[in-house]
């Protein structure tokens, strides 16, 4: 009886191969080309695992790819070495030197507006006429307090007089009735030694004239007195004629005041009132200046304005031309973030069309370096500071981040102390998008 052999099951397919072996008996056996499968695939997953690690190690190894930047929108320049003009520029107007404001002296309303601004005046030329009924009464008043001290000192001078006359008057008799008493005391001697006249008559005649040569003396005190009393007077009456006469004269001028006139020859530039408008004393009411004397007013940005003096040379551009001048006055205040920086002319021509409040350029001249390394001024390049620029390859398409040591400027170009030599060239526009990179490509 033959008994079938069981059925072989591969290995590739989750069984084993049972194959009747010569003997007659069954023997289980892995194939060699199953083994020869195996091997394989552990040989390639160690290929690829190695393949995967070495091109992983080599990605993290290599390098960011670097920024790019349009050669095109990019400003450059070249480091060179050279004379160097240090100079600063502003805006500013053109102003009168001479400027007269006038003010209003007392309250008072508007009346009428007689020149209107741009007109040449003179300075008995009358701008405005302004009223003040209140302050002709004052000056009314004043004028009649003026005529009584007068009259009061008048008064005085005369009682004065008077008073001396009758002073003198009584000295006159008191020394007549001295005189006749010393004669009578004279004659009473003669008489007492001949034995006429009793000597209690003597006596008697001795004192009276005793008593009369002493009232005597006291009419010539008070004539002095009379005498050196008048002046005090008269100082005090003629000190109030003088207050009321200065009121007097104050009220007037106040009162003249109310046509108020230029004061100066020269252009009227503003009238800031209206007619029927009340003013209080103060109040500006027109300026006038002189269009002949001009000079210009420049901002100077104050980081810039630190080494600007006066006399240095300056020129301004009025758009009609150049006008050379010097530096006049420093403001010592800073303003709006600029130094007020005055350039007179000096009696020097102006271009044609110059006139007050025109706008105009300035430009101040610091100083002149017969030898410095210098470059155009970077984006966020202050002076005296250290930046970060990027410098360009020989070639050009790359440029790498390099520290340089800013020194003293110019307008557009600003002195290299350290980090570039001269023919390095230089990105001097904004990279501030680009300051986690020290380098970058140019396309």
């Amino acid at each position: 009886m033959n008994i079938p052999h069981p059925p072989f099951v591969s290995q590739a397919r989750g069984g084993f191969d049972f194959t009747p072996s010569a003997g007659g008996m069954d023997v289980v056996r892995a194939p060699q080309h199953a083994r020869r499968r195996r091997n394989r695939r552990w040989i390639f997953g160690g290929l690829a695992l190695v393949i995967v690690a070495g091109a992983t190690y080599a990605a993290a190894r290599l390098k960011p790819a670097l920024p790019s930047l349009d050669r095109s929108t990019v400003w450059t320049d070249t480091v060179r070495r050279g004379p160097m003009l240090r100079q600063v520029r502003g805006l500013g107007t053109l102003v009168p030197e001479e400027i007269r404001w006038i003010a209003a002296g007392t309250d008072a309303r508007v009346e009428r507006i007689v020149v209107y601004p741009g007109a040449t005046v003179e300075p008995d030329t009358v701008l405005l006429v302004l009223s003040n009924p209140e302050l002709q009464q004052t000056a009314l008043a004043a004028d009649a307090a003026t005529t009584a001290a007068q009259a009061r000192l008048v008064n005085l001078r005369a009682q004065l007089e008077g008073q001396s006359l009758e002073r003198q008057s009584a000295f006159a008799k008191a020394q007549g009735d001295r005189d006749t008493a010393a004669a009578q005391v004279e004659v009473n001697e003669k008489l007492s030694k001949q034995g006429l006249i009793a000597l209690v008559e003597l006596r008697k005649s001795q004192i009276a004239a005793k008593e009369l040569s002493a009232c005597c003396e006291i009419e010539r005190q008070r004539v002095d007195f009379t005498r050196q009393s008048v002046e005090p007077q008269l100082s005090v009456a003629q000190g109030e004629l003088d207050q009321a006469k200065a009121q007097a004269a104050l009220r007037h001028s106040q009162l003249d005041a109310l046509q108020v006139r230029a004061g100066m020859a020269g252009v009227l530039q503003q009238v800031p009132v209206q007619v029927g408008q009340r003013i209080v004393a103060g109040t500006n009411l027109a300026r006038v200046a002189d269009p002949t004397r001009l000079k210009a007013q420049i901002k100077i940005p104050e980081t810039q304005a630190r080494d600007i003096l006066p006399g240095q040379v300056a020129s301004v551009d009025t758009r009609n031309g150049i006008a050379e001048g010097k530096v006049s006055r420093v403001d010592p205040a800073v303003q709006e973030g600029t130094v007020l920086v005055d350039v007179s002319f000096n009696g020097a021509p102006l271009p044609r069309g110059a006139r007050p409040d025109l706008s105009v350029e300035g430009t101040v001249e610091l100083e002149r370096l017969a030898d410095a390394v210098v470059v155009g001024r970077p984006a966020f390049g202050r002076e005296e500071s250290t930046v970060s620029l990027f410098r360009l390859s020989p070639d050009g398409d790359e440029a790498t981040r390099v520290k340089v040591a800013l020194g003293r400027g110019s307008i557009n170009v600003v002195e290299v102390r350290t980090g570039l030599q001269p023919g390095d060239k230089i990105i001097l526009s904004d990279t501030s998008a680009y300051d986690e990179y020290d380098h970058v490509r140019l396309h």
